[in-house]
């Protein structure tokens, strides 16, 4: 079987995503998507009438963001229309499941150039369309819903909270050191090698910088906030009593949710996309290209669609035994912080050395753009891989239904 190597990884800035608040909040997904293709073509010259495949993640495939938007930006892009695209939703693990299917391409034999990324613009679609909410909570399939009830993941993030008996105090603590290490990320230049800028149809500059970052948060301040989810918890969902904490307390009966979730401590709405470039042995040799890493192992794992989150512990033990590594051969890890208490017992499950986990910030500081985050953070662990020059780093994150996707790479 072939190898799958990683040869480029570049990036938007993450724009606060609320329309008239966010630089990017006016720009076309198609033309956020071709940002980042333009500028993976323009940096490795790639002969884009070769790439065998596009795949995208987009979780939101509503509105401008639906009609495969991975084929769509890379039209937009320049690309040949030999170039054929795809965009798929594994909800916020789709853009680590994009790599993982180039990746499995390549190593299958298939293909020998594919680039994977994501596009999400929460300013645009609110996640969902206006009149319908996330399909895991439809009322309308109540034979699912009697099978598996899936709540609001807010809610669910305070359940776990709760059911692991994790104090908010060691929540807002890791939120803290989130912002902490990104305004020193930010400031020391660790994301400049996979940052491009963003430009608006008339040429003049978006954005440039991230935009979500509060480098100023404080301890206090975090403590001072309100919790997110208490009030939604009890908002009736249906005319049967159905509620977003009866969802969850009809599985654990007599659980009561503590709720410590806030904007402090989960993730940002923001915008933002991303994109790698895989090759083959083969073919990165005949074009010149140096690979930067090896995808070593990937994973899927699905866990408790209920409490939802909680699958990327079972997933990064997956993908190590894949590989035949174990916590210690890890030398940095990327876990999505999608609300803190995810990150939180990521770290104490696993006993993970916190220097290692996030070291740049995560989303509760810089934003979750839901399809590309996943991409984001394979590039961003690699930059910091190369940047330490250690080997190995894992990335995973929990997605709505109760899964999680996770990689292994190493540095060549």
């Amino acid at each position: 079987m072939s190898e799958a190597y990683i040869i480029d990884a570049c990036r938007t800035p993450r724009g606060i995503g609320k329309l008239g608040k966010g630089a990017l909040a006016e720009i076309h997904p198609q033309q956020l998507g071709a940002t980042v293709l333009k500028a993976l073509a323009e940096r490795n010259e790639i002969n884009t009438a070769e790439v065998d495949d596009i795949i995208w993640g987009t979780s939101s495939q509503v509105g401008q963001q639906g009609g495969d938007l991975g084929r769509m930006a890379a039209l937009d892009a320049g690309y040949d229309i030999r170039s054929s695209g795809v965009t798929l939703d594994r909800f916020c693990g789709s853009g680590i499941t994009t790599v993982n299917l180039a990746a499995a391409s390549i190593m299958s034999g298939m293909e020998d150039v594919v680039i994977a990324g994501g596009t999400e613009m929460m300013s645009m679609t609110g996640r969902r369309a206006a009149d319908a909410g996330p399909p895991m909570m439809d009322s309308g399939n109540l034979r699912l819903r009697a099978k598996h009830p899936q709540s609001h993941q807010g809610v669910c993030a305070d359940a776990i909270a709760t059911l692991e008996g994790i104090p908010r105090a060691d929540l807002d603590a890791l939120a803290l050191v989130s912002q902490q290490r990104a305004a020193a990320a930010i400031k020391n230049g660790h994301f400049k090698k996979s940052l491009v800028p963003v430009y608006k149809e008339d040429g003049t500059l978006a954005l440039d910088h991230e935009e979500f970052p509060r480098p100023g948060t404080t301890a206090e301040a975090l403590a001072a906030l309100k919790p997110s989810f208490e009030a939604m918890a009890d908002v009736p969902l249906d005319n049967h009593g159905t509620t977003y904490r009866k969802l969850i307390t009809d599985k654990y009966p007599g659980l009561e949710i503590k709720f410590m979730h806030h904007a402090g401590n989960s993730s940002g709405v923001v915008d933002g996309a991303a994109a790698l470039l895989l090759a083959s042995p083969a073919y990165a040799k005949k074009k010149g290209w140096k690979p930067r890493a090896r995808v070593v192992a990937m994973a899927n794992m699905g866990d408790s669609p209920t409490l939802m989150l909680n699958a990327p512990v079972p997933a990064a033990r997956k993908a190590l035994a894949k590989a035949g590594l174990t916590v210690d051969d890890i030398d940095l890890w990327e876990i999505n912080e999608a609300f803190a208490v995810v990150a939180e017992k990521f770290i104490r499950d696993l006993k993970l050395d916190r220097d290692k986990v996030n070291v740049n910030g995560g989303a509760m500081a810089l934003g979750h753009p839901i399809g590309a985050t996943g991409s984001i953070l394979i590039g961003t662990l690699l930059d910091e891989l190369e940047r330490r020059d250690l080997k190995r780093g894992l990335v995973t994150m929990c997605a709505a239904g109760g899964m999680a996707p996770a990689v292994i790479i190493e540095r060549m």
